[in-house]
């Protein structure tokens, strides 16, 4: 099974994230896809929620540094650097957007 995590850190990177999210699932809908958006990716999620956003994840580091809050729906990890890693540990495949 693919499991796929793309990395998110710029508004214009997480416009590719979706869209690549969506062509995945589109193409292979058992493919596992996390979308782990940080920096100035976080505001851009916020600002404009998506259908991908059931894959997304947030990173708390960011959201607390810039005062915002995620919505219930949507997941966060501690830190992105470590959900990064923690899943390349795991087998996932990383890309960046």
């Amino acid at each position: 099974m693919i499991q796929l995590l793309i990395h998110a850190p710029t508004p214009a990177s997480l416009d590719r994230a979706r869209r690549n999210a969506a062509n995945l699932k589109k193409a292979d809908p058992q493919a596992r896809v996390e979308i782990v958006a940080n920096a100035g990716a976080v505001a851009a999620a916020l600002a404009e929620p998506h259908p991908t956003d059931e894959h997304l994840v947030l990173c708390q580091n960011t959201l607390t540094a810039t005062g915002a809050e995620a919505p219930a729906q949507v997941q966060t990890v501690p830190a992105a650097v470590l959900h990064i890693a923690q899943r390349q540990a795991d087998g996932w495949a990383y890309m960046r957007a």
